[in-house]
């Protein structure tokens, strides 16, 4: 098949108009670059300008004192969202948080062959959690790091990306002292509204490398479930919002028992959280 450009075969037009075509397009994606580079400047240039005065405020009429302290540093990231793109390649990704009218961003962008490109700083607060929570917290991109993989949800994670999703948690963690039960993903701080990452995603691999939590898989045949079990109580312990339990539900089989994804508890699904609780207990 042949493509048209305004009723005319692209194999009859002159070699010249087609480099010409190639060059605008290129020089567009570069200039999108170039924008939002000089965007990120001035928006940190403004917010480093903001911090070094307080700007004195009222309550009830009544000026405010400043004494400006010396013991301070900068927040610190508490958790790290795992996503995936849904995005046909890793250039469109680059493309989406670089244009401003998306209002979507994120700190770490990982494509299938491994490469790992950074695209916020990781004090900055990130776009990408959106409207979501995890237990008491209910505004995840203020204390977050966000980290997509190139993925359309369809596809396994190839090991390339997976391996050095692992070695990119293994800085993170240790650089901002990170707890392992903090590496979420996106389905599981927002139910209902994100299935990702998908149900190939290797959790378990993931936590066998020390990020993440999972459960000891040899005490699951020997689990009890008695009748003072409360499912709902269990996932809320987690972390997860039962505003909608269907919806918790689903997160949290997507993330834990991703073979058997859907909005009812099995057996085996109520074996699993009282393992998690126990690991969770453990942890504290």
């Amino acid at each position: 098949m042949h493509y048209t450009y305004k009723n005319l075969k692209i194999k009859h037009l002159p070699s010249i108009f087609l480099f010409i075509l190639f060059f605008l397009a290129f020089s567009c994606s570069n200039n999108i670059y170039q924008e939002s580079k000089k965007a990120y400047k001035k928006q940190a240039k403004n917010l480093g300008k903001r911090l070094r005065y307080i700007q004195p405020d009222s309550v009830n009429n009544q000026a405010i004192n400043v004494i400006e302290s010396q013991n301070f540093s900068l927040r610190k990231p508490n958790f790290i969202i795992i996503h995936h793109t849904d995005q046909e390649s890793c250039e469109q990704t680059y493309r989406t948080f670089a244009l401003k009218r998306t209002q979507v961003s994120s700190h770490y962008v990982i494509c299938d062959d491994g490469t790992i490109t950074q695209m916020l700083n990781d004090l900055l607060r990130g776009w990408h959690a959106g409207n979501s929570s995890w237990g008491n917290v209910t505004d995840l991109n203020s204390v977050s790091i966000g980290i997509e993989l190139d993925n359309d949800g369809e596809e396994p994670f190839s090991y390339a990306q997976i391996n050095n999703l692992t070695w990119l948690l293994d800085h993170l963690t240790e650089k901002y002292n990170i707890p392992k039960q903090n590496i979420i993903g996106h389905a599981d701080i927002a139910p209902g509204r994100k299935v990702d990452p998908s149900a190939l995603f290797p959790w378990k691999t993931l936590a066998e490398s020390g990020y993440g939590i999972w459960y000891d898989e040899s005490k699951l045949d020997a689990v009890v479930v008695d009748s003072t079990f409360n499912p709902k109580k269990a996932l809320k312990f987690i972390g997860y919002n039962i505003s909608n339990i269907e919806n918790a539900i689903y997160s949290f089989k997507l993330h834990f028992n991703p073979t058997e994804v859907s909005k009812t508890l099995s057996e085996k699904d109520k074996k699993i959280l009282i393992l998690l609780e126990d690991e969770l207990l453990n942890l504290q």
